[in-house]
């Protein structure tokens, strides 16, 4: 299993005088970056470093999808999801990570029942590799993008959601990556 990334990252402690008690977290880039009172003391900062860099571990930790560990966990989930939005009527042969595509988040091939999913999806929110993992079992049962197929792909309830999330990142890193409806 892969090491948490807070493990990995640099921290950065930001003191501010007009912080009074709140003490805060979040990631920029690879660096954590902390925020404290200017009033705490080193043993203070310390801990409460610490104690950030635990939260936001487990806060990531469980954004994560169990499916991004295998390829069995990948088919597993899209069995679950199936049941849960396509009535049992997806079921695709096999279910893979790939190395990154150029053009797309994941694709399928209907007609051999596999669906194969990017790797750069490994690090997106478990609700966002979802819908990646439904819209790829819509297509299994409507083989193109026409009005039957987002029908299918709308019954995920955070699809809209999760294409704005795919289109932030595709912009914010140029991948040029559409999510079309």
């Amino acid at each position: 299993m892969a090491e948490p990334r807070v493990a990995k990252t640099h921290v950065e402690v930001r003191r501010s005088a007009r912080r009074r008690r709140m003490v805060s977290a979040y990631r920029e880039g690879d660096t954590v970056v902390v925020l404290l009172p200017a009033r705490m003391s080193k043993g203070e900062e310390e801990h409460w470093v610490a104690e950030m860099l635990s939260r936001l571990q487990r806060s990531e930790t469980r954004r994560r999808s169990p499916a991004r560990t295998s390829d069995a966990a990948l088919l597993t989930r899209c069995e679950e999801l199936s049941g849960r939005y396509l009535d049992n009527d997806a079921e695709p042969t096999s279910v893979r990570w790939v190395p990154p595509m150029r053009t797309r988040w994941a694709s399928c091939t209907p007609t051999e029942g596999t669906i194969r999913v990017s790797e750069r999806l490994r690090d997106v929110p478990s609700w966002v590799l979802d819908y990646v993992l439904v819209h790829e079992l819509a297509h299994l049962r409507v083989p193109g993008h026409g009005k039957d197929f987002w029908e299918l792909v709308h019954r995920y309830p955070k699809s809209e959601r999760a294409m704005g999330y795919l289109e932030g990142i595709s912009a914010a890193a140029g991948l040029g990556i559409g999510v079309e409806e």
